[in-house]
């Protein structure tokens, strides 16, 4: 089976060059992946528990870095053994293309291939797996080599959400100023600043009636006697 597909990573090529080299990001990214240690250079050995459809297995065996061209593109090999489930093995051509500073864009076309009973579940399954496995690594790896783009998008929710309140409390006194010019001019001043006091500025935490406010006139709005 063949497998292709994108991923756009938030950080600089030679950050991601130098992530696809790392035992320690490798091992967060690698589905049901165990361990994985340096067995020389460019090699590891890994060992990785799967579930394919009824079909759980554990398999150790070695990847491989090949065909290196830094940091531009690379190809990874691998293949396990799992026992009476079979073996797997496959490979990834993987190409960085930058993306301006900050970013880049990486593709991957991948093979893969089974036997023993993994074989015997049918290409669809298989197929499927993979794809989902594949598709699992690189979202993973993309997240783990920029992580820092999600807590400035939270901040910035964050920031968004406390300055909504600001935002409806000035619309809310405009209003309010206006109401009272236009009460002023009907019924004079002392008795607009009671209507807007008493009629729109109550505070929310008096209106249920579980305690009373005052009103004042100098700073036109309530006091509440429960704060």
């Amino acid at each position: 089976m063949e497998l292709v597909g994108t991923q756009t990573i938030a950080a600089p090529r030679q950050k991601v060059w130098a992530a696809l080299f790392d035992p320690a990001v490798l091992k967060q990214c690698i589905p049901g992946c165990e361990s994985i240690e340096s067995a020389g250079e460019n090699q590891l050995t890994a060992k990785v528990t799967l579930r394919v459809g009824p079909v759980k297995a554990s398999f150790s065996g070695r990847v491989t870095l090949s065909d290196l061209v830094p940091p531009e593109s690379c190809t990874l090999s691998g293949e396990g053994q799992g026992g009476v489930a079979g073996f797997a093995k496959g490979s990834a051509k993987v190409h960085l293309a930058e993306q301006g500073p900050a970013a880049t864009l990486l593709t991957y076309e991948a093979k893969a291939d089974v036997g023993g009973k993994l074989a015997q579940l049918g290409g669809r399954l298989i197929d499927s797996t993979a794809r989902k496995l594949a598709g699992e690594f690189f979202a993973s790896f993309g997240n783990i080599v920029a992580p820092e783009i999600a807590a400035p998008a939270a901040a910035e929710a964050a920031i968004a959400a406390e300055a909504a309140p600001t935002a409806a409390q000035g619309w809310f006194a405009r209003l309010a100023a206006a109401v009272k010019k236009w009460f002023g001019r009907l019924f004079g001043t002392s008795t607009a600043v009671m209507v807007v006091a008493g009629g729109l500025l109550v505070p929310t935490c008096c209106l249920d009636g579980s305690h009373a406010h005052q009103l004042s006139a100098e700073s036109l709005g309530p006091i509440c006697v429960a704060r």
